[in-house]
């Protein structure tokens, strides 16, 4: 009986030394293989590429529109003055205006001057 006692007890240790051995291996569950973290850094620079590629367009698009806005008012300016200038050109070019300023300078209409007259 000792015998057999003996081998149940050299059982019992091979086999808690096998149970042991399995739990030293230890299983490594990455969460990301080195292939994904390499397509998610590179997904990850080109999205930030295109936001500041994206940034930079709008910043050139606002410049641009203030740019026009600036030349639109500077047209405005540009004819309000010209409709003031016409407007004094006309006042400037009346009949009467010239007429009294030819007297005021000693000139007289001759009468023997006949008009152009359009066929």
């Amino acid at each position: 009986m000792s015998n057999l006692a003996r081998k149940m007890q050299q059982e019992e240790v091979q086999q808690h030394k096998t149970a042991v051995k399995v739990k030293k291996v230890k299983i490594k569950n990455l969460w990301l293989s080195p292939g994904e973290k390499i397509m998610g850094v590179v997904f990850g620079a080109i999205v930030c590429f295109g936001a500041v590629h994206i940034i930079s367009n709008q910043a050139a698009i606002y410049e641009m529109n203030k740019d026009i806005q600036d030349i639109q008012t500077s047209i405005n300016e540009k004819e309000k003055s010209n409709r003031e200038l016409e407007m004094q050109i006309s006042e400037l070019s009346t009949y009467e205006r010239i007429f009294e300023k030819a007297k005021s300078l000693g000139l007289t209409l001759n009468e023997n001057v006949r008009g152009v007259q359009d066929k």
